[in-house]
């Protein structure tokens, strides 16, 4: 079946006005101003109206817990694997998993079956390989043999830096994987991209710094995440950016941590704008699944939320109204922005002969109302089409 979508406003993620998106198969067929299906009668059309929508790319959310994550209150903090439904609820139509602290009861292998699972259930997965700790967990044992030979794997992470749960690298071995991850991407075609996770150390973005200064190895090969988790980091992150890096702020979050000092992705992103950062080197990232472990003073564990991937666009929402972001800036951070850092060619954009990933948003509620991932439509004026395997057994 051609579906055609008629009269939407459409953010490519650039605005180009008004017009209609036709979709056959699992691709994008053509984006015109008007089509007129009356005078393709030998064709069935299946019709969505847009004339009250806003279409704008699928989103990318590249820091996922789609196995699971946390356990750092015990066994029983253990946070569960992440659902289809809540990843269609939040727009994501393409998702990176990674394990995080837990490298030990979480596993490669189990990311990878996870990632899989997920793509044949609709949408696009991909995978960093490793953890918190390095040396890093692989499953071919080699970084570089894993980026190269396993389709899904696109880079390393999440690796901890500055941060008291961090395996407490030398620069040499961060330097080192940093390569190795280069090279694999180079060779496979990949973007072979390193993603830091930043605690709340002094040592901040410092590592970082000393790779570009000696070596050949450009920003563009390491993500740090969490640049919003206070305001010496994310100070630190705007004179980062401004130097060539990219920071990706984290929409998970709670007004506990905001009383601990967290800003809320919304408002990074509205200050980095305000001192001259370039939107192309900003990213959000939901962290979903993930656990949002709160500590004293002391380093010791006092509570604990869980990541939600439906922040993601809920903050990108929050900094067009609340923030008077431009819409057609504040989206591309979950669009177009990830997609080009990560080489993933066929996301990120409404175009013709690119992957159908479309979101539908309200343009008077700025609600999520329609999903479709590869052509396939997961949820309809609001209301799920498709759900996981054992969802639909509930």
């Amino acid at each position: 079946m051609i579906k055609l979508i008629k009269e939407a406003e459409i953010y490519t993620p650039e605005y180009i006005g008004k017009g209609d998106i036709l979709i056959i198969g699992d691709k994008i067929g053509a984006v015109f101003e008007n089509i007129d299906v009356d005078k393709i009668s030998f064709v069935e059309f299946d019709v969505i109206y847009g004339g009250d929508k806003i279409a704008v790319p699928g989103f990318i959310d590249s820091h996922v817990h789609i196995l699971g994550g946390g356990g750092e209150g015990g066994f029983k903090t253990r946070t569960p694997e992440i659902m289809l439904s809540d990843i269609i609820r939040g727009g994501i139509t393409t998702v990176v998993g990674c394990l995080g602290t837990d490298g030990v009861t979480r596993n490669m292998e189990g990311l990878l079956a996870k990632a899989r699972g997920l793509e044949e259930e609709g949408i696009t997965t991909y995978i960093y390989t490793g953890s918190y700790r390095i040396p890093i967990n692989t499953i071919t044992g080699s970084l570089m043999k894993d980026i190269i030979l396993i389709d899904k794997v696109i880079g390393a992470g999440e690796i901890a830096l500055s941060d008291h749960r961090s395996s407490q690298p030398s620069i040499d071995a961060v330097m080192q994987l940093v390569a190795d991850a280069r090279v694999g991407g180079i060779l496979s075609g990949k973007a072979g991209i390193v993603n830091f996770h930043l605690g709340e150390g002094g040592r901040m973005l410092k590592y970082l710094y000393e790779i570009v200064e000696k070596t050949e190895i450009p920003f563009s090969q390491f993500l740090p995440t969490h640049m919003n988790r206070n305001i010496n980091l994310l100070n630190e992150g705007i004179k980062y950016a401004k130097a060539g890096g990219y920071v990706d702020f984290t929409t998970s979050s709670d007004p506990v941590f905001w009383e601990k000092g967290e800003i809320k992705a919304s408002k990074a992103l509205k200050r980095c704008l305000d001192e001259g950062v370039d939107i192309n080197h900003i990213t959000f990232t939901s962290d979903g699944q993930g656990s949002l472990p709160s500590f004293n003073d002391k380093k010791e564990f006092v509570g604990l939320g869980i990541g939600k991937v439906t922040s993601l666009y809920y903050e990108v929402r929050d900094a067009v109204i609340d923030e008077k972001v431009p819409f057609d800036e504040a989206i591309k951070v979950i669009t177009s922005n990830i997609a080009s850092l990560l080489k993933l060619k066929n996301k990120g954009r409404i175009d013709k002969g690119l992957d159908a990933d479309i979101v539908l948003i309200d343009k008077d509620s700025f609600e999520i109302d329609t999903v479709i991932s590869k052509g396939q439509i997961m949820m309809i004026d609001k209301e799920l089409k498709v759900k996981g395997i054992f969802e639909n057994k509930i």
